[in-house]
C-alpha cells in the first residue's frame, strides 16, 4: 500500500534540522529509483519542495568529492535562511554551469548517492533508503543509460562500493523505501541502528524491517 501522503504530512511535521529549513535527504545505489521517488516525494508534500539532485554537484573527475560544494553553496546559505545558488555540472560539456538558483524552502529535498553521508547528516531531518540491493539497482541504471555508457559504470560501481565501505548511509536511515506495484512501502529500521531522528516507529502500524 502506498503511504506516501502520510508519510510527507509526517515529514512536514518534522522540527527544521538546517536554520529554518526540513533537509530531507534520498539515498540509496545508483539506479535505485532515488529520482522518480524524490520527484513523487516532493508533489505528495505539497507545493512543490525544491528537489536537488546530487548529480549536478558531482563531477567526472570527483564523483562524491562534491561535500564541499553542497557545504558551501547549498547548505551554508539555506542554514541562514536565505536561498542558495549552486553550479550544476554539465556531463556532456564536462565543466560547470553558471548558478543554479535553489529557494530556501520549509521543506527540501536531497536526492543521490551519499545524500545521507557523514558529514551531511547533522543537517538532515529524515534520512531515507531506498531499499534495493546493489547488482539490480546497477542493473537497471546500465539498462537505462546504454552500452554507450559501460565505460563510466563500470567505474561507477568500483567507486559507489568504495564510498560505502567507508561511510555507509543505510544504518542511518530513519526508514526504508522500498518501490511495490501499488506505489512505495515505508519500512523503519530497527531500533539498534535507527539515527536518533528517527521518523518511522513500529508503533505507526508499519510492517516489520527485514
Amino acid at each position: 500500500m502506498d503511504d506516501l501522503d502520510r508519510q510527507a504530512a509526517r515529514l512536514r511535521t518534522l522540527p527544521p534540522s538546517c536554520g529554518p529549513v526540513r533537509l530531507v535527504a534520498v539515498d540509496g545505489h545508483a539506479g535505485s529509483g532515488k529520482s522518480t521517488f524524490a520527484g513523487r516525494l516532493a508533489r505528495a508534500l505539497g507545493d512543490e519542495p525544491p528537489v536537488l539532485h546530487l548529480d549536478d554537484l558531482a563531477s567526472h573527475a570527483e564523483l562524491f568529492g562534491w561535500t564541499g560544494r553542497l557545504l558551501s553553496q547549498v547548505i551554508e546559505p539555506l542554514s541562514q535562511g536565505r536561498d542558495a545558488a549552486y553550479h550544476p555540472y554539465d556531463w556532456n560539456l564536462r565543466r560547470f554551469l553558471t548558478p543554479r538558483a535553489f529557494p530556501a524552502a520549509p521543506v527540501v529535498v536531497i536526492e543521490g548517492v551519499g545524500a545521507g553521508r557523514r558529514a551531511l547528516r547533522p543537517y538532515l531531518a529524515a534520512l531515507l533508503w531506498m531499499e534495493r540491493d546493489a547488482e539490480e539497482s546497477w542493473a537497471r541504471g546500465r539498462a537505462r543509460d546504454g552500452a554507450g555508457l559501460s565505460g563510466f559504470w563500470d567505474g561507477w560501481t568500483a567507486a559507489e562500493t568504495r564510498h560505502f565501505s567507508s561511510d555507509p548511509s543505510r544504518p542511518f536511515a530513519d526508514a526504508l523505501i522500498r518501490e511495490c506495484p501499488q506505489g512505495y512501502e515505508w519500512l523503519p529500521m530497527p531500533a539498534r541502528t535507527a539515527s536518533p531522528h528517527q521518523t518511522v516507529t513500529n508503533s505507526d502500524d508499519l510492517p516489520p524491517a527485514y
